[in-house]
């Protein structure tokens, strides 16, 4: 499925918004953004012959829908995906080559200026795709500004796109992909390991069929609307500021400069834009890192449940649900989830009679079966460097929050009292 036949899909249900009337693409469709809560497409843009799409993946409703299955399901669907990845089928034509621009010009582009203080417009929602020997395909999430009319500066985090430019002497082709099903982007926003093939697990979650690039050997998800293919050089400039995860401005770094050989969309193409920050940033980075504890968390103890929560910036605050039988569950459990999250910073672990997509439950929880000097965790490490409060080495203390019932106590002294249970009625 391609993002149009999703789009398609949300305004059938009444979850789509367009607005005809011409907007801005410098802070004026941010701020619609933000202030919206479903999808809106902007059909009238100033300056531009590209249509722009945002808030496609601000909830989890709408990867549900995307995927085709119940809201509950997606932890284990996304696990079961990635424990079962395919590789995705090649294709010899795309439409997101219907239109082929060797004569480059990124003003064309109508990318978005979120904030008066940032250091420009940037790409939000671009999948950067590229190729290492050993490692084979990756994609993964960067933001990218342009510079020139056929340059861009990208903030190149240190993670499996750094390892491979360092494996290729600091240059290296790339693809940026614009405009997805929201399948493929959740993919690549999943990081379990350099050898791990996102593509692959996109292709699982929904059937992904990818077309090689004009001017390259990369290949694209062959229905994204827009693909900037180009090489990352050695040349570094200042980038930056632009606001982070947490709602606060990311320091001024110097970062690699790409440049753009050509650029191929469909027809009448629709820009994906993603407000930073916001629902969307959110889940999107800490949706794809639930597996990844779940997952860790399932080798010392029956894992129910993991939300990386919004007031956590979806990164840095989890909550565990366990089915717990042995009375060191809940500290094994805290160690298993800072070792699959390693940017975690407080984490809270709850037994399975809780909700933990309700903060009100996750409080009384803490309120009634947590004692600090018996079941806190505090760990001194290496945390996020998205958290401003951390060391400049991103040196942090680490909390954990055993709030499950204690095995030493009569169990139905914890107990919640449920007026009106199902089964009571004669």
């Amino acid at each position: 499925m391609s993002l149009r036949n999703f789009l398609n899909e949300l305004e059938k249900e009444g979850n789509l918004v367009k607005i005809q009337r011409e907007v801005n693409p410098k802070l004026e469709i941010a701020r619609i953004l933000k202030e919206s809560s479903k999808v809106v497409l902007f059909e009238n843009v100033r300056d531009s012959d590209y249509r722009i799409v945002g808030n496609v993946c601000n909830s989890r409703e709408n990867f549900a829908r995307a995927l085709g299955i119940k809201k509950e399901g997606l932890l284990r669907y996304i696990s079961d995906a990635i424990e079962n990845s395919k590789f995705p089928r090649i294709v010899e034509k795309g439409h997101c080559q219907d239109v082929v621009e060797s004569d480059v010009d990124l003003s064309r582009l109508p990318i978005l200026t979120h904030n008066s203080k940032e250091m420009g417009p940037y790409i939000t929602a671009g999948i950067f795709i590229a190729q290492d020997e050993k490692y084979g395909m990756n994609m993964s999430f960067h933001r990218a500004s342009p510079i020139s009319r056929d340059r861009l500066v990208a903030r190149v985090c240190q993670r499996d796109l750094y390892k491979y430019l360092e494996r290729s002497n600091g240059e290296l082709d790339i693809a940026i992909s614009i405009g997805n099903h929201p399948s493929v982007l959740l993919s690549a926003g999943i990081s379990l390991g350099i050898e791990i093939n996102e593509m692959e697990i996109a292709n699982s979650l929904y059937p992904l069929n990818i077309v090689k690039c004009k001017t390259n050997d990369l290949y694209v998800p062959a229905d994204s609307e827009i693909v900037l293919e180009g090489r990352i050089t050695k040349e570094k400039v200042d980038e930056g500021p632009f606001v982070d995860i947490t709602g606060t401005y990311d320091i001024v770094r110097k970062e690699p400069v790409i440049e753009v050989d050509c650029i191929t969309h469909r027809k009448n193409p629709i820009y994906q834009a993603l407000i930073p920050s916001f629902s969307e940033h959110k889940l999107l980075m800490g949706m794809p890192k639930e597996p990844v504890i779940y997952k860790e968390v399932n080798k010392v103890c029956n894992c129910k449940d993991v939300i990386l929560t919004r007031g956590g910036c979806s990164w840095l605050h989890a909550i565990v649900k366990i089915e717990k039988k042995k009375s060191e569950d809940g500290k094994n459990v805290i160690d298993a989830a800072f070792r699959g999250h390693k940017s975690l910073k407080h984490l809270v672990v709850v037994d399975d009679d809780i909700n933990i997509h309700n903060p009100e439950e996750v409080e009384w929880a803490i309120a009634t079966r947590f004692q600090a000097d018996r079941d806190m965790v505090i760990k001194k490490g290496k945390g996020s460097s998205l958290d401003p409060s951390a060391d400049e080495d991103r040196t942090t203390s680490k909390l954990g929050l055993d709030a499950t019932i204690p095995f030493n106590k009569p169990r139905e002294k914890f107990e919640r009292v449920r007026l009106g249970d199902e089964g009571d009625e004669e």
